[in-house]
């Protein structure tokens, strides 16, 4: 639920919960109370009273965020429809009130509840990190099969001295697009990816469409990958699957590795050329998949470019893929503890004319955190202190 709306929602329903004290200040004689004509008893004054405190309570959690304050919200709403019955020719108003809150249970179920994309991105999530390895230092002899330009690349990184990156968890913000004239969406999102035999890409985007929240969640797990997305939490509109999937998502495993997690590229599986001074072409595979990408770098040995002609482009609803050049230029470096990294870029599709050439992504990492999860080799942090 979008921030403002959230606190809209939260503040009436606060509202509507002290209201409701007048009904428990009624039944156990605290006050006269003259908007309630008919009589409540002790027992029903104790019932108007935890109303109160249940929807004081659903109000407040909704308003710091709490993943779970449908639960207390539902609770709510089912006493307080139950004391509003009771008196109901002169609490029938508060109905309303009570439809609001219902719509937001509804809504807080299917964006937070167990069937959520949310929860299911945390259950992968701790599920890969769980079967992370911890990686060896890197030492100079490390880079040594590496082309200089790569080299250059992921020493500029930090990654020697430090422990190799088997994991990132980031923190993303920006906007997205369907096609050049498509309008423009605003999203954060949460990244975690992991490395090795089998390694998985988890993305959770909360994107915004005409004002309405829309919940898509990328997952590529071993070999395999998905892309759904749904409207307000509930109206699916896209489930995309498949063969051509899996090789588009390969892609962007190779992209996330150069651009996010550099150290990564000295175990990955990718083979080197040279093209010129300026770029090399790396084949990178995982299973039955092997894609290709040229890396552009400048003069400091930071890449500046990244294309391919293996990414495919998904159709609106994600049911056919079309061929097409794909690249992410990278704009700007920041640094997070000891690593540096790109953190300001876009995604391009070189597509045929009339649409040509457009970025439909444009992107920030806020932060990102590396070797989350291994206990055995302890948190960047660590590390960095020592």
């Amino acid at each position: 639920m979008r921030t403002v709306t959230r606190w809209i929602v939260a503040v009436v329903v606060i509202v509507h919960g002290l209201i409701h004290l007048l009904g428990a200040a009624k039944g156990f004689g605290w006050a006269e109370v003259s908007q309630l004509q008919e009589p409540i008893s002790t027992a029903m004054g104790a019932a108007w009273l935890a109303a109160a405190v249940l929807m004081v309570a659903a109000g407040a959690l909704l308003a710091i965020g709490a993943r779970w304050w449908w639960m207390v919200g539902a609770g709510a709403v089912v006493l307080s429809q139950a004391v509003i019955l009771s008196s109901w020719s002169d609490a029938k108003a508060g109905t309303i009130a009570n439809a609001v809150l219902l719509a937001a249970v509804a809504y807080g179920y299917a964006s937070q509840g167990p069937n959520s994309y949310r929860t299911e991105y945390r259950h992968q999530v701790d599920t890969a990190l769980a079967e992370t390895r911890p990686g060896a230092v890197v030492t100079e002899a490390d880079l040594d099969h590496l082309p200089e330009h790569v080299a250059g690349y992921v020493r500029r990184s930090g990654a020697v001295g430090r422990p190799r990156v088997t994991n990132f968890d980031a923190r993303v913000h920006g906007r997205i697009r369907g096609g050049a004239t498509k309008r423009w969406m605003s999203f954060t999102g949460k990244q975690v990816n992991t490395y090795g035999p089998e390694p998985s890409r988890l993305l959770f985007m909360d994107a915004t469409m005409f004002g309405l929240p829309v919940d898509v969640l990328h997952t590529y797990l071993g070999r395999t990958a998905t892309m759904r997305v749904k409207a307000c939490s509930l109206i699916p509109m896209v489930n995309a699957a498949g063969a051509e999937m899996d090789r588009a998502e390969t892609v962007t495993m190779f992209n996330d590795i150069c651009v996010l997690a550099p150290a990564a590229l000295i175990d990955a599986p990718i083979t080197w050329q040279p093209i010129d001074d300026r770029r090399v072409r790396g084949a990178f595979t995982n299973g039955a998949h092997s894609v290709t990408a040229d890396l552009a770098f400048d003069d400091n040995h930071e890449l500046v470019d990244f294309t391919s002609d293996d990414r495919l482009r998904a159709s609106p609803d994600g049911k056919t893929f079309t061929p097409q050049r794909w690249s992410t230029p990278i704009s700007d470096y920041r640094s997070f503890g000891s690593r540096r990294v790109g953190t300001t870029g876009e995604a391009r599709w070189h597509a045929p004319d009339p649409e040509g050439e457009f970025s439909y992504l444009e992107f920030i990492v806020d932060d990102i955190t590396y070797n989350a999860g291994t206990a055995a080799t302890g948190r960047e942090e660590d590390w960095n202190s020592g």
